[in-house]
C-alpha cells in the first residue's frame, strides 16, 4: 500500500517522517529479516543523516541483520570521512552506536551476479524501436544476500530518466555496465531537452523492467527535498509507486518555469560535484531555456578532469552532439554508451550534416580543467580565476539568467 505526505509550500515535520517510516516499516515485515537499505552517494541532496538515524533506530530493532549499501553506479567511491559526513555520524559513533551496522559501497566492476537476459524483441519494443540487442541484467550480488530491500532517496528531474529515484538506486545505482551503457545511450537517442522532467518515458521503462529480474522483495522511501535538511514529501510503497508519486509532488517543486529564453545561462555548481560527469547537470537543468545559439556557462573552479572514472575516454572522444556519433558510428560503435551519452548530453542538441558540427548551445567550462585539454574536447573556456558570477546577478532582462547552487531545479519554459 501506497502511503505518504507531501506538500508544495511546506517542511515535512520530524515527527510526520517518523510516523511515516514506521508505517513503512511496519509493512516490510523485518522482524528476523536480513534487510539491505540502498541510499545515494554525496552527489544527492537531502536529509540522509535523519533518515539513516530514523531507519537505524527503527529497523535495528527488529531485523536479524541490517545493512546499508551506497549506489555509486560508476561513481568513484567515497572516502571514510566522506561517507561518515554524509551519514552524518562521527568515527566515534560509527565504533559505538552503529557498530552493528554494515556499510558498504557497490563497485560496479566487480562483485556482480547476472540475474537474467532482456531480449532485444522486449527492448525493441520498450524502447520504440531505438534499441534491438540482447542486455544482460547483473546487480551486485550482495543484494541476494538479503530477504528484504529498501531503496531509499530523492527523486529530482533527470536528464537519463525523466526523474531520478525508484528502481534507478538499482539501475545504475548498484548494478553492472550492460544495463549502464544500454539506458544512458537510450537517453541520449532521445535528448535532454525531449526528456528531462517527463514520465513515462522509455528509459524508465528499460529499468522498471531490469528491476523485474530481481527477485528479493523491494520497496522505496521516496524523497522531494527542498533542501539538504528539508523534505516537501517522502512516500514509501514499490519502487514503482512510490517514485511516481514523488516524481509528481517534484514536478511541482523543482521546476522553474519562465517566460522566454535567456542567450546565456550561468550554472553555479555546488562543491558535491567533483567532476564534469556530475557538475554536467549544469547543462542539462537548464538546456531547455538557452535561446538557439546561445551559451551556458559552468562555473566550477573545483572540478579539474571530465570524469575521475571514464576521464581518458572521454579525453578520446570528445564532447558531440547526438548526430556526430550516429553519423561516424562505425568509428564510435565500440565506445561505452554511458560514455557517447554524457557527451552529447553536455553538448546538447545539435546537428551534423555534410562534415559540419553545429551545437545548438555553446558549452563553456570556468573550471579547473585548462584551456587546451577544452579546446581538444570542442568545449568552451573561461578562466575561473577571473570570471566572477555575481556579476551576471540580476540581469535576466537583458537575458542573462544566473542559477545559483545549479544542478537539480529544472528550468522550462512556461
Amino acid at each position: 500500500m501506497l502511503l505518504g505526505v507531501g506538500s508544495e509550500d511546506r517542511h515535512l515535520t520530524e515527527p510526520e517522517i517518523r510516523a511515516l517510516l514506521e508505517a513503512g516499516v511496519a509493512q516490510i515485515e523485518a522482524a528476523g529479516k536480513r534487510v539491505l537499505v540502498i541510499i545515494p552517494d554525496g552527489t544527492r541532496s537531502g536529509p540522509l543523516p535523519l533518515c539513516f538515524r530514523l531507519l537505524v533506530e527503527l529497523l535495528g530493532r527488529v531485523a536479524a541483520r541490517l545493512d546499508f549499501l551506497v549506489a555509486l553506479g560508476t561513481h568513484p567511491p567515497m572516502s571514510e570521512a566522506q561517507l561518515y559526513r554524509h551519514l552524518g555520524i562521527t568515527p566515534e559513533q560509527r565504533a559505538s552506536t552503529y557498530r552493528h551496522v554494515g556499510i558498504f559501497q557497490h563497485d560496479w566492476r566487480r562483485d556482480l551476479t547476472t540475474l537474467g537476459t532482456i531480449p532485444a524483441a522486449e527492448l525493441a519494443a520498450l524502447t520504440g524501436g531505438r534499441l534491438s540487442r540482447d542486455v544482460p541484467v547483473q546487480i551486485n550480488a550482495r543484494l541476494l544476500e538479503y530477504d528484504r530491500l529498501l531503496l531509499c532517496g530523492p527523486v529530482f528531474p533527470h536528464e537519463a530518466m525523466g526523474f531520478s529515484g525508484g528502481n534507478k538506486y538499482l539501475f545504475p545505482g548498484v548494478s553492472g555496465p550492460a544495463v549502464i551503457h544500454c539506458f544512458h545511450w537510450l537517453s541520449a537517442l532521445i535528448t535532454n531537452r525531449a526528456l528531462i522532467g517527463r514520465q513515462p518515458n522509455p528509459v524508465r521503462a528499460v529499468v522498471d523492467r531490469a528491476a523485474q529480474a530481481l527477485r528479493v522483495p523491494r520497496w522505496c522511501l521516496s524523497l522531494v527535498t527542498a533542501d539538504p535538511q528539508h523534505l516537501h514529501g517522502l512516500y514509501f510503497g514499490t519502487p514503482e509507486e512510490s517514485q511516481a508519486a514523488a516524481a509528481a509532488l517534484s514536478a511541482r517543486v523543482h521546476v522553474t518555469r519562465v517566460a522566454r529564453p535567456f542567450h546565456t545561462v550561468v550554472s553555479v555548481m555546488p562543491a558535491m560535484y567533483e567532476d564534469l560527469w556530475t557538475a554536467g547537470k549544469g547543462m542539462y537543468k537548464v538546456e531547455p531555456v538557452v535561446a538557439d545559439g546561445g551559451t551556458v556557462i559552468i562555473y566550477a573552479p573545483r572540478v579539474r578532469c571530465f570524469s575521475y572514472t571514464h576521464g581518458a575516454l572521454l579525453e578520446r572522444s570528445g564532447y558531440h552532439v547526438r548526430d556526430y556519433f550516429l553519423a561516424r558510428w562505425e568509428e564510435y560503435q565500440s565506445v561505452p554508451g554511458c560514455i557517447l551519452a554524457h557527451s552529447t548530453l553536455v553538448k546538447g542538441d545539435g546537428t551534423y550534416l555534410n562534415g559540419v558540427e553545429r551545437p545548438r548551445v555553446n558549452v563553456v567550462l570556468a573550471t579547473g580543467i585548462p584551456r587546451e585539454v577544452c579546446a581538444r574536447a570542442t568545449l568552451g573556456y573561461r578562466d575561473p580565476a577571473t570570471f566572477r558570477p555575481e556579476e551576471w546577478t540580476g540581469r535576466e532582462a537583458e537575458g542573462i539568467l544566473l542559477v545559483p547552487q545549479a544542478g537539480e531545479r529544472l528550468y522550462r519554459l512556461q
